[in-house]
């Protein structure tokens, strides 16, 4: 099957047997058999006549196909005896190109490639054919192999001979042609003109032979052709010998006569003698100064080149040659001697060369000066093999050329003043764009409660691997990006202006100490020598220039957290004009930060700044609404950022002896610390209000008795005040080695601010979990209602309005109880032990006052949730004791009265729902109502006067029952309320009823044993 279908490949000359589309190089194929035998039928009957020689032309028939099917074409469009795809020669089933694709060669695309694993190719590589081809081959396989090629070999030899055998009369007439041709093209016109050599002509036998014929004598012409047949002479001269110069010898001649007319005609007009001389004199006195004529031309060269180096050397040239001539006339003229024409002639030709000179380099002066002062880039660190810096190569030609003004000072100023408009551009335009953005964002809306419970959440989801841009809206995170982004361009001790202001004094104070000088030239006879050191005055102008670019980035970045929004937003209307000493980067926005909002529309202002009273106004470093996660997590950079950086500008001022720079950097970073800690705190008291919204009414995973907010709560306690550490202590600010301390430790009333705010926080809280019990969810005017509960809520799902009624307030205040109870004896311990942690300070006094709230708050929402079940209780066992039904009828009651078990439901009831919500508040809330029971009771028997044997026996079982049946409750002050209970009823009854109650006591005990038997099964 394979080699019938590399039979099909090769016959259709195609690479694949299943073609999606006709083969481009078709269109161009010849024509195929049949259409040349239609062609050949539709010719004219009548043939044209042949050349003799038309056998030797391979393009006769106009591109005939090949006769080996499958052969390849060459780039000129020929063919060759090299097919596309051959059998293996050694036996294999697959063709070679099959197995060569298999391996993953590109054969098909690599013609070169392809060949050299044909036989049939001239560059056949049998290793490399072994290698690819039967790289997996055994000895055995190869030994088959080599049996199989040594048969073809013979056969293909045997057929050789075959084909010489049958044709071998044809092979014996070309090889004639051939020779015939070739003698014929040599002996042109060498046959005497009398005696013609016999010419040979050949006659094909019938029977296949040949013979030649032998004709003497002069060959026989036409009439009409004899005139036009060549001489022998003229023929012999076109004959390719040797004697006739191989057939140019005819127009040799004509050649040769050309060459002497014209000699003739220009030789006079070449000859003149004293013209020559004339030349001789000219072309001499330019050879003599061919220096002084070409200096110039090589100048204007250099310099529209921009090669600057060969046009110091030639500048230095004609400078030697001005000095030479400026000698001779110095030396006549102190002598007294006459000139020379020669010397006069000198003068001359190189004093109009210095003039042109002289022009030429003071305009290049004028061009090196204004790229040196627009030379502003940053230098690039110095490395091994790395160019020069630009503005050194500018001052290092003008140092070459000679110039009055010194070039690295002039340098120096023109970069100080560049910096200074840069800084001071940049800080007011990230000021603008800062409080544009801010006017915007606080027009809009406020975020609604559900947005600020899930970015409150964000610090408790970060185990879920929850990016830093959930912690606020995408608004407020943009406007912290924008402020981080635009003070890191302008403090950033790399990349930052910061940067090329510390860059700027380092090249400053390379140049005072004269080590940059080491490497620059002297000029031309050490002219340029005086400008390699800088006076007193420029290096103390130096020092000042480097503490003023450093005081002005300290009062921009103070006067933007010391100072309130700015009101002025024109800037951005007005932006810097471009003037050819302000490079482009001074006129672009302090940051890459882009937004169709800065681009200002007179007709469409962004709104002034609201004044409503929010602690956020009085900040212009501080985004609208923004909440204290997302202020301790940017501002705590940014002052890590302002920490780094005044550390590095103080080295700079420490230098020049700036003290007093040192102490306004200290302020600043004291002041940028301070008022951020007072907007994050402001912040927080704000987020500790909306903490309520945390609450979701959906139970913890970890303890079933408490709702999530409590795992909530403390993560976002933890979450800022570990911001609010790092604010306050910047341990991440780098400080420069052998710089002054300008980051301090906080001062107290920091601490204390941060103290107090921690208390207050918790307060807001607790405040809030109070109010979330007592609020009805169902009202939809409320602040917060049902659908404003977390987006990631428990109710969404059935099982939670299963488990959870929190339409009923009391559930919702046993869930708040619960939480209360394990934040007064777990959470907010931790809390206070992270803050002592973080600060390094003990709140023994606010921890106990923290506990002494909570317990006040329990307090209140204990009773507020014990008061009705109280309040029935009283009124049951009032009722029941002061009614009249009350005493009993026969003189040994044996059952309690109906009022106890209503007040034993009602406390199975409350006991239910405890148990089903808060099971930990069973043993608190079930002994403050037996207490209150028996006191109610205690009250009650109070009011009546005198109580019989009867009577005495009916209280005494109503009593008993209900302290039995509630007796794991049973405190020590229900012990004490019982004890005043008996001693009432003793004060109400008499001695005989007294004894008689002690001889019944047996009889009760059996009573009060079955009645609770009786009890636990109906309750």
């Amino acid at each position: 099957m394979a080699d019938y279908e590399r039979i099909i490949l090769n016959h259709y000359n195609i690479t694949t047997p299943f073609p999606s589309e006709w083969p481009a190089e078709k269109d161009m194929s010849d024509a195929s058999d049949e259409e040349s035998a239609i062609k050949a039928k539709n010719k004219s009957p009548f043939r044209r006549s042949k050349s003799r020689y038309s056998a030797l032309d391979r393009n006769v028939s106009g591109g005939r196909r090949s006769l080996v099917p499958g052969s390849q074409k060459t780039r000129e469009g020929t063919d060759n005896l090299v097919q596309q795809d051959e059998s293996d020669p050694l036996g294999g089933r697959d063709s070679v190109v099959r197995i060569l694709r298999q391996r993953g060669l590109p054969v098909e695309d690599d013609t070169r490639l392809r060949n050299r694993f044909l036989l049939s190719s001239t560059t056949f590589s049998p290793a490399l054919f072994l290698s690819q081809v039967h790289s997996e081959a055994s000895t055995e396989s190869l030994l088959k192999g080599l049996e199989f090629l040594s048969r073809s070999i013979d056969q293909k030899s045997a057929s050789l001979k075959v084909l010489v055998e049958s044709n071998f009369e044809r092979f014996v007439r070309a090889k004639a042609t051939i020779d015939n041709v070739y003698t014929e093209m040599r002996n042109q016109g060498t046959q005497s003109e009398s005696h013609v050599r016999p010419s040979h002509s050949r006659q094909a036998s019938r029977t296949g032979g040949h013979f030649r014929n032998v004709s003497g004598g002069r060959p026989t012409s036409s009439s009409g052709a004899g005139n036009n047949k060549p001489l022998p002479s003229d023929r012999k001269k076109n004959a390719l010998t040797k004697e006739s110069e191989y057939g140019v010898q005819g127009i040799k001649a004509p050649l040769i006569e050309v060459a002497v007319k014209a000699e003739e005609v220009w030789g006079p007009a070449l000859g003149g003698r004293g013209r020559k001389e004339s030349l001789r004199m000219v072309l001499d006195s330019i050879e003599k100064y061919r220096g002084v004529f070409e200096v110039g031309g090589k100048i204007a060269d250099c310099i529209k080149r921009r090669d600057y180096e060969t046009l110091v050397e030639e500048y230095r040239k004609a400078r030697s040659y001005a000095n030479d001539v400026r000698n001779v006339a110095d030396t006549a003229i102190e002598r007294r001697i006459r000139l020379t024409d020669a010397e006069v002639h000198e003068i001359i030709i190189t004093g109009r060369m210095w003039v042109d000179v002289e022009e030429q380099v003071e305009e290049v002066k004028r061009d090196i000066w204004r790229k040196l002062v627009g030379a502003q880039a940053s230098p690039s660190p110095k490395t091994s093999g790395s160019q020069p810096d630009p503005h050194m190569e500018l001052i290092s030609i003008l140092l070459e050329l000679g110039v009055q003004d010194n070039p690295i000072w002039v340098w120096l100023l023109s970069r100080y003043d560049h910096l200074k408009t840069k800084i001071s551009a940049t800080s007011e335009r990230f000021k603008v764009e800062v409080e544009v953005l801010r006017r915007h964002l606080a027009s809009g809306d406020p975020p609604i409660p559900k947005t600020i419970a899930s970015h409150l959440r964000s610090p408790a989801r970060r185990g879920l691997q929850e990016g830093a841009e959930a912690v606020d809206t995408a608004g407020v995170l943009e406007l912290w990006e924008l402020i981080y982004s635009s003070l890191r361009s302008l403090l950033a001790t790399q990349g930052g202006l910061l940067s090329e202001v510390i860059e700027f004094w380092d090249t400053s104070q390379s140049f005072i100490d004269g080590k940059t000088q080491m490497t620059l030239p002297v000029g031309i006879d050490g002219q340029s020598r005086r400008h390699h050191t800088l006076s007193t005055d420029g290096t103390r102008d130096l020092q000042r220039g480097a503490i003023e670019l450093v005081d002005l980035i300290q009062d921009s970045v103070f006067s933007f957290f010391a100072d309130p929004p700015i009101e002025d937003i024109s800037l951005l209307f007005s932006p810097l004009p471009p003037t050819p000493d302000t490079p482009t980067s001074a006129t672009l926005p302090a940051t890459t930060f882009k937004d169709s909002r800065l681009n200002l529309d007179v007709n469409n202002l962004p709104p002034p700044s609201p004044r409503t009273g929010e602690a956020w106004e009085k900040f212009a470093f501080w985004p609208p609404y923004s909440n204290s996660l997302s202020g301790v997590h940017y501002l705590s950079r940014l002052l890590v950022l302002i920490g780094s950086s005044a550390s590095e500008m103080a080295v700079i001022s420490s230098i020049g002896g700036g003290t007093q720079t040192v102490e306004r950097l200290r302020s600043l970073v004291g002041a940028a610390r301070e008022r951020c800690v007072q907007a994050v705190c402001a912040a927080w008291a704000k987020d500790a209000e909306n903490c309520k919204f945390l609450e979701d009414w959906t139970w913890s995973s970890e303890k079933r008795d408490r709702t999530r907010m409590l795992s909530q709560f403390m993560a976002f306690q933890i979450n800022v005040l570990s911001g609010m550490q790092r604010i306050l202590f910047m341990p991440d600010a780098i400080s420069r080695s052998g710089s002054l301390e300008v980051v301090l430790p906080p001062p107290a009333k920091l601490l204390h601010l941060v103290r107090s705010q921690f208390v207050t926080s918790l307060y807001k809280a607790f405040s809030g979990m109070v109010e979330n019990a007592e609020k009805s969810v169902k009202t939809m005017d409320d602040e917060w209602s049902q659908e404003t509960l977390g987006h990631t809520g428990y109710l969404d799902s059935p099982q939670a309005t299963a488990a959870l009624n929190i339409d009923n307030a009391n559930v919702r205040k046993l869930l708040t109880l619960s939480n209360l109870q394990a934040l007064r004896t777990d959470i907010v311990q931790q809390l206070v032990q992270q803050f002592e942690a973080n600060f390094s300070v003990k709140l023994t006094e606010e921890a106990k006052t923290i506990k002494d709230v909570l317990g006040q708050i329990d307090a209140r929402l204990f009773k507020t949730y014990t008061s009705p079940t109280v309040q029935h209780l009283s009124a049951t066992v009032k009722n029941g004791i002061l009614s009249e039904q009350w005493a009993p009828t026969t003189n040994r009651p044996s059952e309690v009265r109906s009022y106890v078990y209503e007040a034993l439901l009602s406390l199975v009831l409350v006991h239910t729902e405890v148990s089903t919500t808060a099971p930990s508040l069973i043993p608190t809330i079930l002994s403050y109502l037996l207490e209150q029971t028996s006191l109610a009771f205690l009250e009650s028997f109070k009011q009546r006067p005198r109580y019989s044997l009867a009577a005495l026996m009916q209280a005494t079982l109503d009593v008993e029952l209900v302290a039995q049946t509630l007796n794991q409750y049973r405190t020590d002050k229900v012990g004490e309320v019982q004890s005043q209970i008996y001693y009432q009823l003793d004060k109400g009854t008499d001695n005989d009823a007294r004894m008689g109650l002690q001889d019944e006591l047996p009889e009760m005990r059996a009573i009060l044993k079955k009645l609770r038997e009786a009890t636990r099964s109906e309750l």
